[in-house]
């Protein structure tokens, strides 16, 4: 590619592909893949999907792009279909371009409610490419450690924890949670300790925001990482998933937030701000994946990608643990081996017809595939990954 600049750090190792169906993928010699990072864990109804294809094409012979003081229809039913999947009745949405936008968008909300008190969030969260959320300044936010939480047998967090009685809820306005990437790595904070968190952050009228880039649209088992946890929160920032690949992002807010804000605008405007395109997009996709209980199906796929990665990794040294939920997985390869194989590792596996993502700087390998993959695919790329692990096994003695 001499054109483009290549994603930081990544090495184009598919330059020309030229057609796709669902999770196939077929480059311009007619080579095919297995798409199992979903794009870049966007596309969460498959690749040319006829739906939001027909979607997109109806909307652009109306309008795709309105101005400050008009709109259309297809945004206002859109926002009432994200709005029902929160249970945010009362409440306002907001469509914008990326994940980053909406969670940026999401915490000036809060930084206009909140005044001098801090967000606390976990210490292993990514929020996006820009703003406060990714600065994370500890002036404003309090960044909470809970490596050792993992492995704590506690009943129940309380201020007899030496851990989490260092959280100052007294300086704590609003809890924002990553509900299981951390930062791509695909850990998931215990149940107790943040149903502990979310109580405390109530108990002083604080909000709870949580950020469903990655984890949300069924990308775990459900429609967001959240309903894992007994929680309800307050603001919901969506995108990836939400868009199947176009460029599209959402922000519910639920009655409480709106009446808080009152008639104030929220600081946050951009040219695509509620976009007719991107909205009959996210109707598009929330429409398919309930006519087709595609999240029920991710239920059922979970379990053969997990018990087939669980299965390859008990069989190999090579492999130190295996992580998820859902449709999304980790592969976290031991601490002896160099970073350099598990590229290696990457480059066959793609050599084979598929594609997942080596996490940069790692020793992991992660899955995300689309709900719409196929069993028999799943199945596919867990013998291949068993071949690939084993021949690098015994190479390297």
């Amino acid at each position: 590619m001499e054109n483009t600049f290549a994603f930081p750090g990544r090495d184009m190792l598919v330059p020309d592909i030229v057609k796709s169906q669902n999770c196939i993928l077929i480059d311009v010699d007619g080579n095919q893949y297995i798409d199992l990072e979903a794009g870049v864990w966007c596309t969460s109804i498959g690749h040319a999907n006829q739906a939001v294809r027909s979607a997109v094409m109806a909307q652009m012979d109306c309008i795709s792009h309105v101005g400050f003081c008009y709109s259309s229809g297809v945004v206002e039913r859109a926002a009432g279909a994200v709005l029902d999947l929160i249970d945010h009745s009362g409440g306002r949405c907001s469509f914008l371009c990326s994940g980053s936008e909406s969670v940026e968008y999401g915490v000036r909300v809060l930084r206009s409610l909140l005044k001098s008190k801090r967000i606390m969030t976990m210490s292993d969260s990514y929020f996006g490419a820009y703003g406060d959320a990714s600065v994370k300044d500890s002036a404003q936010w309090y960044l909470f450690d809970w490596e050792s939480c993992g492995k704590c047998d506690q009943d129940k967090c309380s201020n007899e924890c030496p851990v989490y009685s260092e959280i100052p809820f007294d300086e704590v306005g609003a809890f924002l949670f990553e509900p299981g990437s951390s930062s791509g790595m695909v850990r998931f904070p215990p149940s107790k300790l943040i149903n502990c968190i979310v109580e405390d952050v109530a108990a002083t009228d604080g909000l709870v925001m949580v950020n469903e880039v990655t984890t949300g649209v069924g990308r775990t088992g459900k429609w967001f990482g959240f309903q894992h946890y007994e929680m309800q929160p307050d603001i919901v920032a969506m995108g990836k998933g939400i868009g199947n690949g176009y460029p599209v992002s959402a922000v519910s807010l639920n009655r409480r937030v709106v009446d808080l804000l009152g008639p104030e605008a929220i600081a946050y405007g951009q040219s695509h701000l509620n976009d007719p395109l991107g909205a009959a997009v996210v109707e598009a996709v929330i429409g398919e994946i309930n006519a087709h209980n595609l999240i029920q199906h991710a239920e059922v796929l979970s379990d053969v990608l997990m018990d087939g990665l669980q299965r390859v990794a008990a069989g190999s040294q090579l492999i130190e643990c295996v992580r998820g939920r859902g449709l999304m997985a980790i592969l976290v390869m031991a601490d002896h081996i160099d970073v350099s194989k598990v590229a290696e590792l990457h480059r066959r596996l793609i050599s084979r017809g598929f594609i997942v993502d080596h996490r940069l700087g790692t020793n992991a390998l992660r899955m995300h595939p689309a709900l719409t993959i196929g069993v028999e695919d799943i199945y596919n790329f867990i013998a291949v990954l068993e071949e690939v692990v084993g021949a690098m096994e015994i190479e390297l003695g």
